[in-house]
């Protein structure tokens, strides 16, 4: 069947997997013995390999950022930013992104087999961590014959990603971007957290994780948290501005059916979520969220858990932001300067939340663009 994709859009895409049979130590302790990595990758790769981005996904984003898949209407995640002439310009870059160990789009996950076992990993499958995601994604580089990226690049979850790069291979990352980022987080959002855990724990369906093994879903929990995440994504006012207090129909019905839109919206939200995402994967992400927190070995200092980063940083924030606010990006920032290292940063008015990294805001786009077209200068793209 052929499609017709938009002239600013990388077109049709299709996922690679990249298996590894070397066991990977994590920081729970645990190792996996082999896994696999699903990634996609845009663009082409210059000749002496120095375009290549990559681009780490957020807590329920996945390989898929940009394109589209045979037969799909719907672009990736990111098709806001990824394509031609775009902040992340595909006819300038090679682009790379995989779905995070623990996922359940194609990486090893908790559906996918143990081969200890021949059964669905379930709850068997080890907690995972920021760092285990980078390292993972430093084995799909050495695969991909890529010894330094030019940026590694994320929003939100995705952002901490890109710290942890700079820190931890601070030789093989020249640019970190970090979009709606937190240095960790704060007591509140592991709160919201653990609200959206205890939606899937407390299901009936969930059969302390084996839920694979029995043959069901524990939609009722996953539908919730996903509701209960998706508000803090929102700003008021994108939810005023959306919703207001509009009444399907028209009328108060006194009683506890759907009544208001926003409602309505949150509860499609929670179902279609279920059709496409894992319930043990959430459990798995929002920990590593929660984990994240790379000042605890270094007395919670950020400027010396930065210290030997080599990047040059962009920070970006957004002003209705209130899970990730700027003051959050401004820890970051300034425990760059406190140690002398290289940082941009803008503050970005928009009304969309913490979601606003994931849309089309032209201020926004601007200022990814002008630094992208520096970090393309520098490695001749």
């Amino acid at each position: 069947m052929s499609q017709d994709f938009p002239a600013d859009s990388v077109g049709l895409v299709t996922p690679r997997q990249q298996h590894f049979d070397q066991p990977l130590e994590l920081d729970c302790g645990q190792s996996l013995p082999e896994f696999d990595l699903v990634y996609e990758s845009y663009g082409t790769l210059n000749e002496d390999r120095s375009n290549a981005i990559l681009v780490a996904h957020a807590l329920s984003g996945s390989h898929h950022a940009a394109g589209y898949h045979a037969g799909a209407h719907k672009p990736g995640w990111w098709e806001a930013c990824i394509g031609p002439g775009k902040p992340i310009d595909t006819n300038r870059f090679f682009v790379v992104c995989s779905n995070n160990l623990g996922g359940c789009h194609g990486s090893t996950g908790p559906l996918s087999t143990n081969p200890l076992t021949g059964r669905p990993y379930g709850a068997a499958f080890p907690i995972v961590t920021v760092r285990d995601w980078v390292r993972s994604q430093a084995r799909l580089a050495d695969a991909l014959g890529i010894q330094r990226w030019a940026a590694v690049i994320g929003g939100s979850l995705g952002g901490m990603q890109a710290m942890q790069w700079a820190i931890d291979y601070p030789d093989r990352i020249a640019h970190a971007v970090v979009i709606a980022g937190a240095p960790k987080l704060s007591a509140q959002n592991i709160a919201f957290n653990e609200v959206a855990r205890q939606a899937i724990l407390t299901d009936p369906e969930f059969h302390e994780g084996h839920y694979a093994d029995e043959g069901v879903i524990p939609r009722r929990g996953l539908a919730l948290a996903r509701m209960i995440g998706h508000i803090t994504y929102l700003s008021d006012d994108a939810m005023r501005a959306k919703f207001g207090r509009e009444l399907r129909e028209g009328k108060i019905n006194f009683n506890y059916e759907v009544e208001f839109q926003v409602e309505s919206y949150l509860r499609h939200q929670g179902q279609s979520f279920v059709d496409r995402f894992d319930a043990t994967t959430y459990l798995l992400m929002t920990k590593a969220l929660d984990y994240f927190d790379p000042a605890a070995n270094f007395d919670d200092d950020l400027s010396r858990a930065l210290a030997g980063v080599k990047a040059g940083f962009l920070v970006l924030s957004f002003t209705s932001d209130w899970r990730f606010p700027p003051s959050r990006s401004r820890e970051i920032v300034k425990a760059l300067l406190d140690t002398d290292k290289s940082v941009s940063y803008a503050d970005i008015v928009a009304h969309h939340g913490h979601d606003a990294f994931l849309m089309p805001v032209p201020e926004y786009l601007g200022i990814f663009s002008a630094y992208m077209d520096r970090v393309g200068r520098e490695v001749g793209a």
